[in-house]
């Protein structure tokens, strides 16, 4: 087998009796690594999961995928609650021991598919932390613009409840991403993917008073094209945007446990209670995809840019 990134696996592997688990295992660990592109910590959170669940087969007397029956599986899943494990842990051990029983199937490693029937536990989700339209007002008020990072940390504040963006894509945005004269800044999500996103007249006089200004005196030979700068010219990274929100709520009296994701869920859920509908709130945080031809799926610009103006507090 190609060496699946880290020695965690070959390490990991040796707590399998079976040759036969053993081979299976690692061909689906190089499988989901090479075929299928997935991340060092995915491969990884496979192996883990994968590892204790062959290792309780065998435990079991358990030598071959065949003999895998669902109450075993489901035996298997009591005793990850029982452990302590939390819902959504168990919740991706379930994801994972499918995922493997499904490739033993389509490789013809097996002929049995256990797991079938074996659903996912309920997860109960925490709704996300959001801020009153008062308090976000609150916290954009607080950076003092008679300063260079003043200037430039209301610019971010302003950005960021403006357009939803997360943490990642406005740390990576660039100049060449915006189109104010449009009122859209171009944003690429998770996967590269890109989309149209409107931004009120706030965040644009705050961004331009940033731009021409602020940035200049930032900027180094080696800054590129990025928008948000730190005093040292480069790139800023989630930590320092974390650190600048964390500072404003702070001076801002805001009690709630805040972090750059919750200016995100605000301005989603402000859209929301204004009257938004869902699909154009969807649009705007990027859980649809688009391209630069087609913007928005089954909205036009024109739509909306008229929903954002409409419902979004600081968009005039």
């Amino acid at each position: 087998m190609a060496q699946v990134k880290g020695k965690y696996v070959d390490e990991s592997l040796l707590r399998i009796r079976s040759v036969n688990w053993q081979r299976f295992l690692k061909h689906f660990l190089k499988s989901i690594e090479i075929e299928k592109g997935y991340s060092k910590n995915t491969v990884e959170s496979y192996s883990v999961d994968l590892v204790r669940y062959v290792s309780f087969l065998e435990d079991n007397g358990v030598e071959h995928p065949d003999f895998v029956s669902e109450e075993l599986i489901r035996k298997y899943i009591r005793e990850l609650s029982l452990v302590g494990l939390s819902p959504s842990s168990i919740s991706r051990n379930v994801a994972s021991i499918r995922t493997f029983h499904r490739f033993l199937l389509l490789e013809s490693y097996s002929k049995n598919y256990p797991a079938e029937n074996i659903e996912h536990p309920k997860v109960r989700k925490k709704p996300p932390e959001v801020l009153t339209v008062d308090e976000v007002f609150a916290l954009l008020e607080q950076p003092d613009t008679s300063i260079p990072l003043g200037i430039r940390d209301k610019a971010i504040l302003e950005f960021m409840y403006a357009t939803g963006v997360r943490v990642s894509e406005l740390i990576n945005l660039r100049q060449i991403d915006l189109y104010f004269d449009m009122e859209f800044v171009r944003v690429f999500g998770k996967g590269s993917k890109e989309r149209l996103v409107p931004i009120g007249k706030v965040a644009i006089e705050w961004v331009r008073e940033y731009q021409l200004k602020i940035r200049p005196k930032l900027a180094k030979i080696d800054s590129g094209d990025f928008l948000f700068l730190s005093r040292l010219g480069k790139k800023l990274t989630r930590m320092s945007v974390w650190k600048i929100v964390k500072k404003y709520a702070l001076m801002a009296g805001i009690k709630k446990e805040i972090h750059p994701h919750t200016l995100r869920h605000s301005f989603a859920t402000h859209l929301l209670e204004g009257g938004s509908d869902l699909r154009s709130v969807q649009e705007m945080l990027g859980h649809a995809s688009i391209t630069t031809t087609q913007i928005y799926t089954h909205i036009s610009n024109e739509t909306i840019r008229e929903i954002y103006y409409l419902y979004h507090p600081r968009s005039t």
